[in-house]
């Protein structure tokens, strides 16, 4: 059985501490009126409060700033504060948005690849069973604070989608906007929430039979709980893939609900399972490294390995093809996604490509150095960086626009759900032996070699 060393646990607790400082930090320091950003534009002198309206979620916004129908220039200017306004109060609800997304999609890419091992009745990873358990116990909390967050916006505590502005779909408006109108068949706050429910109960409902019955296993004098297990598995899996694309779409592309790709949900995918696999692969490396998981040899760390640098190229595949092709057929109503992250984040933008695909690629290429656990433990700690800043870039360019900035709230933010991340998961490491000693592979992955 394993013991939460107290120091881990300090160690967790001083990181929730720090970051729910910097958060609040986050949300003291943000203006809350137009004033107060006419002074921190005029403090910073090049306008860095606002992108005047023009992101890609926002350029459906004229905010009647345009000059037109007998606007005069203080209405226009005062349109614009407003504007600037809702997105710099939209930052920190971004940066906490985006650290609890996540913290909370590794641990739903450890469940789906859980549940790949299952139905694939794989030989060679029952001995990292517990590890992956331990990660996914994570989930129903990252659930419970997604949800919250999903109906903070939806009851307009923030504006960070800005398609639930019920103007948008009123005729009569004038911030009418057509494409998000006809798009609110999917598009409305109820429905939303309903999918949402929808998504974390199925997600959290397999969770909790797989590990119930992966325990009974342990118990049992027959394989009756592993083909129970199995079947479960094989359903969950057609239920994950279906709705880990709508989720995508929901929480990440209708931040910009005037684009949209038909690879999106494969794109946020690849980037879940290579955290995922990732933080197995450290986790596992420091249980090993404290003289747990007897079993666990330098050919389950390579494997892991294998599977981080084959999602790294899967990531980049589905990067280049999307970007490629929306670039290169430059239709306006795709292309602007990448015009306003390549002209206002083109450090994060192309500096996420070379940490989650020329980092891996360099450091993990070599067959030997995907058993030096070191390398491993460096190599993780870049992907993880790396694919922070790609939800970063997901999410900032249409809740906050040119107001960007990795500051208090931003590091905050993944101070607080990293310290409540390992928290957890070092705790329901402790809630049970670390060998699934009754799984019917378990002596194939005992003495797995190669």
């Amino acid at each position: 059985m394993y013991t939460l060393p107290s120091k881990l646990k300090l160690f967790a607790i001083i990181f929730m501490v720090v970051g729910a400082l910097g958060m609040l930090a986050g949300f003291l320091s943000a203006p809350s009126t137009t004033a107060e950003v006419k002074e921190m534009m005029a403090a910073h002198g090049d306008g860095h409060g606002g992108d005047h309206g023009e992101t890609a979620t926002h350029d459906n916004v004229k905010e009647n700033h345009d000059g037109t129908h007998g606007e005069d220039a203080h209405d226009s200017e005062e349109a614009h504060l407003t504007h600037v306004l809702h997105q710099m109060q939209n930052r920190p609800w971004s940066a906490l948005y985006i650290a609890s997304f996540f913290f909370f999609m590794i641990a739903l890419g450890t469940l789906a690849f859980y549940a790949i091992q299952h139905a694939a009745q794989a030989g060679w990873s029952p001995v990292l069973f517990r590890v992956m358990e331990g990660i996914t116990a994570y989930l129903p909390w990252a659930s419970v604070i997604i949800i919250i967050l999903l109906l903070l916006s939806v009851f307009h505590v923030n504006h960070i989608f800005h398609w639930m502005d019920a103007d948008l779909i009123n005729p009569e408006s004038p911030k009418y906007d057509k494409l998000i109108a006809g798009k609110s068949g999917w598009l409305n706050p109820m429905w939303f929430v309903i999918r949402a429910c929808i998504y974390l109960l199925g997600f959290n409902l397999y969770r909790y039979f797989s590990r119930k019955w992966t325990l009974n296993q342990d118990n049992a004098e027959d394989n009756r709980w592993f083909k129970k297990n199995f079947k479960l598995a094989a359903g969950f899996l057609v239920f994950f893939i279906y709705t880990e694309s709508m989720m995508s779409w929901d929480w990440i592309m209708s931040f910009d609900p005037h684009w949209f790709s038909t690879l999106f949900g494969w794109y946020v995918f690849a980037g879940m399972m290579v955290c995922a696999i990732t933080v197995i692969a450290m986790i596992t490396i420091v249980l090993k490294s404290q003289g747990y998981l007897e079993y666990v040899n330098d050919s389950h760390i390579h494997d892991l390995a294998k599977f981080m640098f084959a999602f790294s190229i899967f990531w980049t595949y589905l990067w280049f093809s999307q970007f490629m092709l929306i670039w290169y057929a430059n239709i306006p109503e795709e292309v602007t996604y990448f015009v306003t992250r390549i002209e206002d984040y083109n450090l994060p933008f192309f500096g996420m490509v070379a940490m989650n695909f020329i980092f891996p690629v360099l450091l993990l290429m070599n067959s030997d150095y995907k058993r030096v656990n070191w390398f491993v433990i460096l190599t993780g700690i870049v992907i993880l960086l790396g694919h922070y800043v790609d939800v970063f870039n997901m999410v900032m360019p249409a809740t906050v626009g040119k107001s960007w900035f990795i500051g208090l709230p931003e590091i905050g933010a993944m101070l607080f759900f990293f310290g409540l991340f390992v928290l957890v998961v070092f705790t329901a490491l402790t809630k049970a032996p670390l060998l699934a000693k009754r799984n019917p592979f378990i002596k194939e992955s005992k003495h797995f070699h190669y």
